[in-house]
């Protein structure tokens, strides 16, 4: 794998005659909508295959799979164009391998919202380990709030995807209960009533175990959390499930806020199976322009984290979303949108804007002006950045990553984490 960037006076078939490969798989691969219209700084994912097979009547991607002894999901994940369904026709190429040596396993979880895009959905299956229907609330009497995940976890399962059941005290107006939390962690039957809950939902719904967010907890409320977690974890581990808690990211035991202060990240570490750093964010909606993941503000959580929790027991955050900010920034007025990778590279090359690199956050970034004299700045994840943040995980030895979220293309991402990492099975 080639992580090309476009210079200027550059076109797809320059780029392709310099690779020596076909420019439509250049196209394909990275799903280009305007092939004929490429941005300065943007990226491109260039393969190259090693083992190629040509389809033959009658053969399936099962029995193709078979034949070279990898997985019916690794074929998928070779060739992104089947968009992981077993459509195949006589003398369709497809890969088998990549000459790209890879740096070790990976587990990978990716969340969704029960209104994600099924289509979408299905074609990064084959890139999960894990998959997670965000959210199920619970009120405070210990009831869960209903989640319509019945189809994630169907097609999930179809993939030999093992879905985890998302707990977490969000409430209807978007934030995140404290008092709901409150309720949960010191009343024990509350408490036992919500843990027998979400077991009986997780047999029900073949669920393989539970992920959990409580957020903003009181700092009083801490040492119960641990507790909290600790009962999940003895109680479901018994029954085969498994127990995976989210933590705020944090880069000292006593950093102030309430975001952090009452997670403890030694207590939850030890009591869960294993936890997720959300280390994404630093760039937010009302904030000021700057990288939702910069690498040394990454490196920080991390290096703090190995200090508390074994490094086998830890996922690393994921982003994959970016935000456009209306400038000049007024702190308490301004607010970003959220948009896709795909649309951070739209807006460039409608806007004539040159895609710039931080080579310290390791990230891309563009300002433009629309069309009502508006200035943007806009700043989102490519193919370098997303390679930057990948190779940490073998540099730290964790588990592997979590996306935030499955809810938005981004064929790139796909493609830099299957060249580099084989993704385990759960």
């Amino acid at each position: 794998m080639t992580i090309h960037v476009v210079q200027p006076g550059e076109t797809i078939n320059s780029i392709a005659n310099q690779y020596g490969i076909p420019a439509s798989d250049i196209i394909q691969y990275n799903e280009l909508g305007e092939p004929n219209r490429l941005v300065v700084g943007q990226t491109l994912v260039i393969l190259f295959p090693r083992r190629v097979h040509v389809v033959e009547a009658g053969e399936t991607v099962y029995s193709i799979a078979q034949q070279y002894g990898i997985t019916v999901n690794e074929l998928y994940r070779n060739n992104t164009k089947l968009g992981a369904l077993n459509r195949i026709h006589p003398g369709e190429r497809l890969v088998i391998s990549f000459e790209q040596p890879r740096l070790g396993d990976m587990r990978v979880n990716g969340y969704a919202y029960p209104f994600v895009d099924r289509t979408l959905y299905r074609q990064t299956m084959p890139f999960m380990t894990y998959a997670t229907p965000f959210t199920y609330g619970f009120t405070f009497d210990g009831d869960l709030i209903p989640l319509d995940d019945e189809e994630l976890i169907f097609i999930a399962r179809q993939y030999g995807v093992a879905p985890l059941l998302h707990l977490s005290t969000l409430t209807e107006d978007g934030g995140f209960s404290n008092e709901l939390a409150h309720r949960a962690l010191n009343d024990m039957q509350v408490q036992n009533r919500l843990l027998d809950n979400v077991l009986t939902t997780m047999r029900q719904k073949n669920y393989k175990g539970m992920d959990v967010d409580f957020e903003f907890i009181y700092p009083t409320d801490r040492d119960r959390y641990v507790q909290f977690v600790q009962n999940a974890t003895t109680r479901f581990n018994a029954e085969g499930f498994e127990v995976i808690v989210a933590l705020a990211p944090k880069t000292s035991s006593d950093q102030p806020g309430l975001l952090y202060e009452g997670h403890d990240y030694g207590g939850l570490g030890a009591a869960a199976n294993a936890v997720l750093l959300m280390t994404y964010e630093w760039g937010y909606t009302y904030g000021p322009p700057m990288a939702v993941a910069p690498i040394p503000n990454i490196r920080a959580v991390l290096d703090y984290a190995v200090t508390q929790i074994a490094r086998n027991k830890i996922y690393m955050g994921m982003p994959n979303y970016g935000y456009d900010w209306p400038l000049p920034f007024v702190r308490g007025t301004t607010r970003a949108q959220s948009i896709s990778n795909i649309e951070a590279v739209r807006l460039a090359r409608e806007y004539r804007a040159e895609i710039l690199f931080d080579e310290r956050a390791q990230a891309p970034h563009f300002q433009y002006t629309n069309n009502q004299g508006e200035v943007h700045e806009v700043w989102f994840e490519d193919a370098r950045s997303i390679r930057s943040k990948l190779a940490l995980i073998p540099e730290y030895g964790f588990l592997g990553v979590g996306y935030w979220n499955l809810m938005r293309p981004f064929p790139q991402n796909w493609l830099v984490l299957n060249a580099l990492y084989r993704i385990l099975a759960f």
